[in-house]
């Protein structure tokens, strides 16, 4: 009995279900098979964003920073997933950090987007400071970290993809980033002002690649008043 219950529970880590072992169903799968799942996201900037297989590797890509200004000071590269929100999730996927390095050399993940002027993000960066490498939530206002300044950044390296984990409970407001594939989170926040909300991908004004995107979540419900829409300046 023992030896069956752990390995359920390895079977649902695995599988990205929540850390307690709840195993939710997989809401969303994206390989980027083909140039066609670029559909799925609206972009702040369409001119750079392009599907890619280079090195045999199907990707969403970004190209560089994007012709976007938004509302209040925030990222300039989004593509936001379209088809649902979710409060609750886990979420994996493979980026590459395709920029120069330098200290806020990064890349983006988004959630509880609810416009242009309301959500959260996770900057993932080589230096840390106040406005780098951090959990940040912008609501009709400049970006605001969420936590203390972390001792250390990631180390993207030269052609070198990692893995992500995004744990989110709304409903407690706790935020967790996992960096491949480790035991222990490498930022952690806590805000519970946005429930439900898109999920999105980019870079504050760098170019990187995203595969292999994996969401798991209770539920999720139809994308709401707060669809993607970005005005272009």
């Amino acid at each position: 009995m023992l030896l069956t219950a752990l390995l359920l529970t390895a079977a649902c880590a695995s599988a990205g279900g929540a850390p307690s072992g709840q195993r939710w169903p997989l809401v969303y799968s994206q390989d980027f098979a083909t140039a066609k799942s670029r559909d799925d996201f609206a972009c702040s900037d369409p001119t750079q964003w392009r599907w890619t297989d280079a090195q045999g590797r199907p990707s969403l890509e970004l190209l560089g920073k994007s012709d976007y200004q938004p509302p209040f000071r925030a990222p300039t590269s989004q593509a936001i997933l379209t088809r649902f929100e979710v409060a609750d999730f886990d979420l994996e996927c493979d980026v590459l950090q395709t920029g120069r390095e330098y200290g806020h050399r990064d890349l983006c993940l988004f959630f509880g987007w609810q416009s242009a002027e309301r959500f959260y993000y996770v900057h993932l960066a080589t230096a840390p400071d106040p406005n780098a490498h951090n959990v940040f939530v912008v609501d009709r206002a400049a970006r605001t970290n969420l936590s203390p300044v972390p001792a250390r950044g990631v180390d993207w390296g030269d052609g070198q993809w990692h893995h992500l984990r995004l744990h989110r409970r709304a409903s407690t407001g706790e935020i967790a980033v996992y960096w491949d594939r480790g035991e222990a989170p490498i930022l952690v926040a806590n805000d519970g002002r946005f429930d439900w909300g898109h999920i999105g991908l980019g870079s504050f004004d760098d170019s990187g690649r995203f595969a292999n995107l994996r969401i798991w979540a209770p539920t999720t419900r139809p994308r709401g008043l707060g669809a993607p829409a970005f005005s272009m300046r």
